[in-house]
């Protein structure tokens, strides 16, 4: 069983901020200081006993219709292509656990946690605290000028667990975040998608080429031309990485490709991709662009390629690109995008050993309940001013909430969570072994895993029996020079039972 925090909104957030809240609903003749106490110090138990017990006893009916189907010719009015990927059937009534209930009346389970961001499934108790806040009266909309109690005390435990800081030690916490050393994560920019966050880390790695405005002093590399180090595809492509939908983001990957020719021309900037997992061509590269007029302006990297067959990035590959990029002054920029709260510690750079400039997060730790992403960076690289990036919405105290929640979750199973990502990795290394004829390879780690198929059809063929099956899993095969491969994530709640489900379905299916 996963253990199960049973904590009040006076136990995450201090006892003097709801008795605050509580003066203040009482002053404004809303609601009486008792009123708001009770609700600030009702204790939520997060992941019931009982619940658990029900997610396993619901496997049984998966695929199966549990209601009538909900008929309706509600088309909204979408883009050409989302209407064409849209699949009405599997859009969600409502949900439970590990679990959705889809408009076809159909239960499925969500093996790719509605694409990522539900680690802790649907209707988590734990965000029942994110209720009892709004019925308090804790406002959800700040202004950046005006960032909340909640939303500043969500930025500590963040910064507290980049770098591996219990909560209660006040002492270590209070000397990083005064830190100005480099490699020092303390510094935490809100944002509200990965795009934009990963955004703010390219621009504060160009910020050491160009001025964002007349008033900056001249940069560290004026007159040099940046050069993006990103991860390469099998072909020697840039089409390994994904690193969000700007403009510029969209150019490392080979989005844009007559701009991005055109920015490499007028040496505006240049993208030169490094090959997977070879530190040959890493350092043969990184030598290569830093004499003359080019100079390494960073590089951007996820540790699992979700985007490009699940691939995992070694560490003895990462430890010697990082040991490279500071000798020769290039920042790093871990996207964990996908990989956050899916591992011991909410962060994968940590158990890797490393020591990103930039760390970026999202999906996860807001558990889906509100589009919520950090950039987390260092004294160092804290180079723009508010403008440059920025969002309205950032700052929104209940998704600030929504992290402390995830995370208080994470910190009580961290290692549970890392058994069931190991159990579920061997039991698809056990299906590859049964049926290596149709099973290329096991890529991954842990939850966020990737099974390699010899064919493109193959990997279309046996993604549509999963949805079949009911299970979510993405078929990943619109790249032409990435191997098919069938993509999983499941929720971080489940436990051997639900994993083995799968397991047993895949190898069914591959059976058949």
């Amino acid at each position: 069983m996963f253990n199960s925090p049973k904590l009040s909104l006076s136990d995450l957030l201090g006892r003097d901020y709801t008795e605050s809240v509580a003066r203040a609903n009482e002053a404004l003749g809303v609601m009486s200081y008792e009123e708001t106490m009770n609700i600030a110090d009702e204790k939520i138990d997060f992941y019931p006993e009982e619940k658990q017990k029900k997610c396993d006893e619901m496997l049984s009916r998966v695929g199966t219709r549990i209601m009538a189907p909900f008929e309706n010719d509600n088309k909204g009015a979408a883009t050409a292509a989302f209407a064409h990927a849209t699949n009405t059937n599997q859009a969600p009534v409502t949900g439970f656990c590990s679990y959705r209930v889809g408009e076809d009346g159909k239960l499925y389970l969500i093996g790719k946690s509605e694409h990522y961001h539900t680690p802790l499934g649907h209707r988590f108790d734990g965000y029942k605290l994110i209720d009892n806040a709004r019925r308090m009266g804790i406002i959800n909309a700040t202004h950046n000028n005006t960032r909340g109690y909640i939303t500043r005390l969500m930025e500590k435990r963040l910064v507290q667990m980049a770098n591996g800081i219990e909560w209660e030690d006040e002492e270590a916490t209070e000397k990083v975040l005064a830190s100005t050393e480099p490699k020092v994560l303390n510094r935490v920019i809100n944002l509200e998608t990965g795009s934009l966050a990963c955004e703010a880390g390219l621009k504060m790695m160009l910020a050491r080429f160009y001025r964002l405005d007349s008033t900056f002093p001249a940069p560290k590399y004026e007159g040099r031309t940046p050069v993006f180090f990103v991860m390469g595809d099998k072909n020697g492509g840039i089409e390994g990485n994904y690193h969000g939908t700007p403009v510029v983001a969209q150019t490392l990957r080979g989005l844009w490709p007559e701009i991005r020719q055109k920015e490499d021309d007028g040496e505006v900037y240049k993208v030169v991709p490094v090959m997977i997992n070879d530190i040959g061509d890493f350092e043969a590269k990184i030598k290569k662009y830093n004499t003359g007029k080019y100079k390494t302006a960073g590089f951007s990297h996820e540790i699992i390629l979700m985007n490009y067959g699940g691939i995992r990035l070694t560490k003895e590959y990462l430890q010697a690109a990082y040991k490279l990029c500071r000798e020769y002054d290039t920042p790093t920029m871990c996207d964990e995008i996908q990989s956050c709260m899916w591992y011991k510690g909410a962060f994968l750079f940590r158990l890797y050993g490393l020591e990103p400039d930039f760390s970026i997060v999202g999906k996860g730790f807001p558990g889906g309940e509100y589009p919520a992403s950090k950039i987390i960076t260092t004294a160092e690289m804290d180079t723009l001013n508010q403008f440059g990036a920025l969002v309205t919405n950032g700052q929104e105290e209940l998704a600030a909430l929504s992290y402390i929640i995830t995370m208080t979750f994470m910190r009580a199973n961290g290692d549970k969570v890392a058994a069931m990502g190991k159990h579920f990795a061997e039991g698809l290394k056990a299906v590859h072994k049964k049926h290596p004829d149709v099973i290329l390879d096991v890529e991954g780690l842990g939850h966020l895993s990737a099974l390699h198929f010899h064919t493109v059809d193959d990997a279309a063929a046996f993604a549509g029996k999963m949805k079949d099956a009911c299970i979510d899993a993405s078929a990943q095969i619109y790249k032409a020079n990435c191997l098919p491969a069938m993509l999983m994530k499941p929720p971080v709640i489940a436990d051997e039972a639900v994993l083995d489900y799968i397991v047993d379905t895949i190898d069914v299916l591959l059976g058949k």
